[in-house]
């Protein structure tokens, strides 16, 4: 599967980005109002500027007018999407298909969701009829099959898989920790990681997100206008959105030690960006660490370490700030929580000061190379939708 792409014909030229955490002083409309500001003024522009706005939230609100009210949208078209944890990059995605269609010149892309108020820690709303096969079981729970079963199929014990668990929570935290706008902010040393009250399975509290508020927002024009914006705009490489045929669960061939969703959106998107060996090219990766397996299993689905080998390059560093591919510089889902709407743009906003060297010191990464990688997850093992994209700071010659 490859999609035609829209590479190199949209450009991100403002972005906006609350903390996250939790904000018993704020509501739905203070949030969206807090990231479009932000974004806005970071592109130079007005809110009638913009042509066309698509919102993404899973459950904190119903239709345009979740954005239009509290923004004061003078009668333009706003687009209400959802889709699972990859909600906000499904409105980023939309919003650069929009003004690569020529349809418009300039969108925006918000992203929001308060869980804290709603008493929900994952996924909003209940769950809808279905056939009566699906698992009963917590989002933990089913997250946690993919430990066992990568130990199982390369042959890593129990204890030495636990210390590769630990490091991918450490690694976060300490990421997290040099970010103002993390919901957690300080390091967690690893015994009070490895010796943390379990969750589900081998899942111990430091191996789950946690429950934030947030929002975050990006402003897309035609690559051709952006340097009319921005000095340092990211240009769009890569789009790739896939839907799985969920029948993982069912099929007795899948061993949960892969996302075949995730290995279909990579393949598309490196062919998009023309990327061969994404853990040579890229500067950095922003991934879907909902639970720390899910960040183990997800650097080999992407290609940045080879199958089994993946726990080795944990252990070693390579995915540190200082590794050779940097994966969750701001800390990821492990210090910024997972408020469902916003995640997927949030990420998108690491890689906007990462790759334009605007990022706090102590986490700037400085390894020369121009490109970055976002990856959202939505769903459970065998049954997910998946998205990557790939941004960077030049377009092609």
């Amino acid at each position: 599967m490859a999609s035609r792409g829209v590479r190199d014909q949209v450009a991100i030229v403002g972005m906006g980005c609350t903390s996250f955490g939790e904000h018993w002083d704020k509501g739905v409309a203070d949030l969206v109002v807090d990231s479009a500001g932000e974004a806005l003024a970071s592109a130079g522009v007005g809110k009638d500027d913009v042509d066309a706005y698509w919102l993404g939230t899973m459950g904190s609100g119903w239709s345009g007018l979740t954005l239009s009210a509290p923004l004061k949208i003078d009668h333009k078209p706003v687009t209400r999407v959802e889709n699972f944890c990859a909600t906000g990059s499904e409105a980023f995605r939309n919003a650069c298909y929009a003004v690569a269609s020529g349809a418009y010149d300039m969108a925006m892309a918000v992203g929001v969701e308060k869980l804290k108020d709603s008493g929900f820690s994952g996924l909003t709303g209940t769950e809808p009829p279905s056939d009566g096969t699906a698992a009963a079981l917590t989002a933990p729970a089913r997250f946690s099959l993919l430990a066992p079963a990568y130990a199982g199929k390369y042959g890593v014990d129990e204890a030495e898989l636990k210390e590769v668990l630990t490091r991918i929570a450490w690694k976060n935290h300490y990421n997290g920790a040099r970010n103002p706008r993390a919901q957690f902010r300080k390091e967690v040393p690893m015994d009070a990681i490895r010796n943390s009250p379990l969750v589900a399975g081998q899942l111990g509290i430091h191996d789950c997100s946690g429950v934030a508020d947030g929002s975050a927002a990006a402003v897309i024009v035609r690559a051709e206008d952006a340097r009319r914006y921005c000095e340092d705009p990211l240009y769009v490489k890569a789009l790739s959105f896939v839907a799985g045929p969920a029948t993982g669960p069912l099929d007795p061939e899948y061993d949960y030690t892969t996302f075949p969703e995730v290995v279909r959106s990579a393949e598309d998107a490196y062919k998009q960006a023309g990327i061969t060996e994404p853990r040579e090219q890229l500067a950095m990766a922003e991934v879907h660490d909902c639970f720390t397996p899910t960040e183990l299993v997800l650097m080999e689905d992407l290609g940045f370490a080879d199958r089994g080998a993946g726990w080795k390059e944990v252990l070693a560093g390579s995915f540190d700030l200082g590794g050779v591919l940097p994966v969750n510089p701001d800390g990821g889902l492990k210090s910024f929580g997972h408020p469902i709407g916003a995640s997927g743009l949030r990420m998108l906003f690491e890689c906007w000061l990462q790759l334009r060297g605007q990022a706090p010191p102590e986490r700037q990464i400085g390894n020369g190379k121009r490109l970055g990688l976002t990856h959202n997850l939505g769903g459970a093992p065998g049954e997910c939708v998946s998205f990557v994209s790939v941004v960077g700071t030049e377009p092609s010659s």
